[in-house]
């Protein structure tokens, strides 16, 4: 799992983002679990890869 985190942030229809609130809720997760989710399988549908780590510098 990742380390460091940045922020993303989008506009969202308030009705969307109400029922995505609710069925995150329903199904035990967080919007941020599911947003995560959804963009790394996105990034695997399109075959981009990235690191999960930071890169270490001189061994450290």
């Amino acid at each position: 799992m990742e380390k460091k985190t940045a922020r993303l942030t989008l506009m969202i229809d308030p009705h969307k983002k109400q029922a995505f609130e609710q069925l995150c809720a329903s199904q035990d997760q967080t919007p941020s679990q599911v947003v995560r989710q959804l963009i790394r399988d996105y990034l695997q549908t399109h075959g981009v890869e990235y690191a999960t780590q930071p890169e270490r510098i001189n061994g450290k």
